[in-house]
């Protein structure tokens, strides 16, 4: 397909020319992007523009900054790897801005990740108001992750972590022999316990209820480990006389105590599984010396603007610049006359803090505090906080390259996003976006479109010009809804069968709210970033059904992959279901999170694909004469699988002054299976080239397995035809993930009377795709079923059947119903943000 390109206003020297890539489906591709402009490189979803923009500019950019590097440095970062290109000129440094969660560990903030915090901890230590007597503070004094700053008791957590006789035996009427202290470990060493207990005398077939106080006091919570004899299956009575007759013991014996066992594994086990396990016995309480605040005392003491730095730091953003904008505004005179240089500091780091608030203000984040742990925020939050840090820091004749910034924004953030992005440009630098939002890319001075389809019939580059030449591209999906973006809006709205009513819901910024959802109909909950809508509907109302239901609540906090017990748990204190809960059989919530944190775990597994797909292996001749069940298919199982890389395809390679490398096995080049095991063919094919086929390929391949086809099918019409059936979880976005759950769901049969909950389900959708995610959907209505989505996206609202609007703004400002209604009825609505832009759609 011939690429149409058309220049702009760009200087000839002043363009990126990229000859030959062919990272990824890239096929083979040239072309030339100007500098300094705002480049969107777009495309359906899996066609191959962030193999351009990230697996082609960005590493070629960083793999030449890196060998200016010298290799002992070089291994401090994360290389990508050299990706497959004939030569790229004209390239400046890049910055990438890519969607992840945040960092595991709740020790980092939005404050670290802005660097808000460190200005801060200067204002304090400098400009602060001492008690009397009280000696000058560093700044590392303020932070909490500083043997100066911390709290000694809580080492700056600002919570203890203990156990209790009720954490550590939850039911006190079984015996020890029963296993009532449920916190031991389990199988041998838990036995080896039960009989040193024997030994001591004590009664372990007594319940623990009965046992006296002092004796269970003492086998939870001592820290003496004595070694006794241990006669391997005696009761006390047989144990004394083992004793009396100086009978050789089974062996010797060392006791630990419940706690001291609970406490010291939680330390030192390397084990995650271990430390998950104990971690359900302790028990967190708020650190009663700090009283959560996780600061020394005497930092603790000192203030400013009456706050002291905890105070400040638990503000929103935007309630801490209008603060600070008093002090930068004081005169010298104004302040005690010995201190004048305080004035002046004060109104330095004042304004400093100031430039740099408003900078995160305008993203659309002056909701959030400094104190927020970054695992709490999402990736498009996270995101935006890096860019405003790199908007601040004025770098010159850079290449920012970022990935769906506007993913997860309302209309009227992505305004303040693109301003931002303009304010990177005016300073002399090129922003590279991947995007699909129709906003952000009629706001480009140059689009690049990558396609025409996904996956291995993507790859080619249909466009890369000015933005008014890709109106006469008639392979690009995406003109059609640049120069046509009108949202079609349905007359015939479905009218709910029942209503789902909450009542006196407060969590977060929700406070005591009363709200109905329609049942059987397709609801859209909408609202700027930090309004409220994701506690309302994928917490609460997530919450409270699940419980009627008699389900395990979804665990709503992202638990730090290090610690289990650095959680950051956002309660709900207060709602309930007061009516309709009769209607709804069962909930389905299909969220973002990964559908595996291992390579190991795919679409084809997940899904229950590749069940069939071994199951048909095993029925070939071959397999029938060589005896080879279904499980000699997987590569999890000893008997198929490569043992060089015990089935993970690929080996790791250690390299003296670099980082390590995965290769691809040597042994079966990257296949997982050993050689006897790909030998079994089906229709020609291997079980390894069956999981390296996209879903689209084997869905003509199965054609003849009528189960495998249908399944197929589903995956595809949620736009996921691209995706290898083999791909790693690892290597799938969060909107791929939520869109794989949603295939699976899709498959099982219909019931009704069942209620989806969805979390922005078209992030990172194409248009073209998101019309066919809301086939899918509106099937399920269809079906008898209520459909709930929490959406940005303006054509989704005019096409529910009903709207709810949260705000008007975000934060404290937000947490209201502003609108419920039709999305006729909001289109004119003057309340709140949404109605203007669902307006402009028309």
């Amino acid at each position: 397909m011939a690429m149409r390109s058309e220049t702009g206003n760009f200087k000839e020297d002043g363009y990126i020319e990229v000859q030959g890539a062919s990272e990824h489906n890239l096929k083979n591709v040239s072309l030339r992007i100007p500098r300094n402009a705002l480049v969107v490189f777009t495309g359906v979803s899996g066609s191959g523009k962030s193999s351009l923009a990230f697996g082609t500019l960005y590493a070629e950019a960083q793999r030449r900054y890196l060998e200016s590097v010298s290799p002992y440095a070089r291994r401090l970062f994360h290389q990508m790897s050299v990706p497959k290109v004939e030569q790229i000129t004209g390239l400046p440094p890049a910055v990438a801005l890519q969607q992840q969660r945040g960092s595991p560990s709740t020790r980092s903030s939005v404050g670290s990740v802005t660097t808000l915090s460190n200005l801060l901890r200067m204002l304090y230590s400098r400009a602060g108001d001492y008690p009397k007597g009280q000696s000058i503070l560093y700044a590392e004094s303020f932070s909490t992750n500083t043997p100066e700053g911390a709290c000694p008791n809580c080492h700056g957590l600002g919570r203890v972590y203990d156990v209790t006789e009720k954490s550590m035996v939850p039911d006190d009427t079984l015996s020890i022999r029963e296993k009532a202290i449920a916190a031991w470990p389990s199988a041998w060493q838990g036995q080896n316990l039960r009989d040193i207990l024997t030994t001591m005398g004590y009664d372990i077939d007594k319940p623990w209820r009965d046992i006296p106080k002092k004796d269970r006091d003492w086998i939870l919570f001592t820290d003496e480990q004595p070694v006794v004899p241990v006669y391997a299956g005696f009761n006390v009575k047989e144990v004394k006389q083992a004793i009396k007759r100086k009978m050789e013991p089974s062996y010797m014996g060392t006791f630990i105590g419940a706690r001291k066992y609970v406490m010291t594994t939680f330390a030192t086990t390397q084990s995650q599984l271990m430390k998950k396990r104990v971690a359900q016995f302790m028990t967190s309480t708020e650190c009663p010396v700090c009283h959560g605040k996780r600061l020394r005392k005497e930092s603790l003491r000192v203030r400013f603007a009456g706050l002291d730095i905890t105070e400040m730091s638990r503000l929103p953003m935007m309630q801490l610049s209008a603060i600070l904008k008093k002090f930068v505004a004081a005169k010298a005179g104004e302040e005690a006359q010995d201190h004048p240089e305080k004035v002046i500091v004060s109104q330095r780091i004042s304004q400093d803090l100031i430039s740099r608030l408003n900078v995160v203000i305008d993203l659309g984040l002056g909701y959030l505090t400094l104190e927020r742990s970054t695992p709490t925020l999402s990736p498009g939050e996270l995101q935006r906080l890096r860019l405003a840090t790199q908007v601040h820091s004025n770098l010159f004749g850079v290449v920012y390259i970022l990935d769906e910034p506007s993913a997860g924004l309302h209309p009227a953030d992505t305004e303040a996003l693109l301003r931002a992005l303009d304010g990177l440009k005016a300073s002399g630098n090129s922003i590279f976006v991947v995007e699909h939002e129709i906003d952000v890319i009629r706001h480009a001075d140059w689009i690049v479109e990558v396609g025409p389809k996904a996956g291995q019939e993507g790859g080619k580059i249909l466009y890369s010009g000015a933005p008014a030449g890709l109106k006469e591209v008639e392979a690009s999906q995406t003109r059609l809804f640049v120069f046509d973006n009108k949202a079609h809006y349905t007359d015939n709205f479905r009218t709910p069968s029942a209503w789902l009513r909450l009542k006196g819901v407060t969590r977060n910024n929700l406070q005591n709210l009363d709200v109905a959802f329609p049942l059987g109909v397709f609801t859209s909950v909408t609202g700027i970033s930090g309004s409220g809508k994701s506690s309302l509907v994928s917490q609460v109302l997530v919450e409270l059904v699940a419980a009627q239901l008699g389900l395990q609540a979804v665990p709503l906090s992202h638990p730090a992959e290090d610690n289990p017990l650095e959680e950051n748990i956002v309660e709900t204190l207060g709602g309930e279901i007061v009516g309709g809960m009769e209607n709804i059989r069962r909930m389905v919530v299909v969220d973002q999170k990964p559908i595996g944190r291992t390579p190991r775990s795919n679409l084809a597994t997940y899904t229950a694909l590749f069940d069939h797909v071994r199951k048909l292996f095993a029925t070939t001749k071959m397999a029938r004469e060589r005896k080879y069940d279904a499980g000699r298919f997987s590569f999890n199982v000893a008997k198929g699988r490569c043992e060089n890389c015990e089935g993970e395809g690929f080996v790791m390679v250690e390299l003296l002054f670099l980082p390590s490398v995965y290769a691809p096995c040597p042994v079966c080049h990257g296949a997982r299976y050993n050689s006897k095991t790909l030998e079994v063919k089906y229709k020609g094919m291997n079980i390894a080239e069956v999981l390296s086929m996209t879903v689209d390929e084997a869905y003509a391949f199965f054609n003849e397995e009528e189960h495998i086809h249908s399944a197929l099918g589903v995956v595809q019409e949620v736009g996921l035809g691209y995706l290898r059936l083999g791909q790693p979880a690892t290597e799938l976005s969060g909107g791929e993930a939520q869109r794989i759950k949603l295939a699976t769901e899709l498959q099982r049969g219909q019931r009704g009377h069942t209620l989806y909950v969805l979390d922005e389900p078209t992030t990172g959708l194409h248009p073209s795709d998101v019309r066919k995610l809301l086939m899918q959907l509106n099937g399920l209505v269809d079906a008898g079923n209520t459909v709930i989505v929490v959406e940005h996206d303006m054509h989704v609202v005019a096409s529910s059947d009903w709207v709810i609007d949260v705000g008007p703004g975000a934060g404290d400002e937000g947490g209201q119903i502003v609108f419920q209604g039709t999305p006729a009825q909001m289109a004119k609505s003057k309340k709140g943000y949404t109605g203007q832009y669902l307006a402009r759609e028309r």
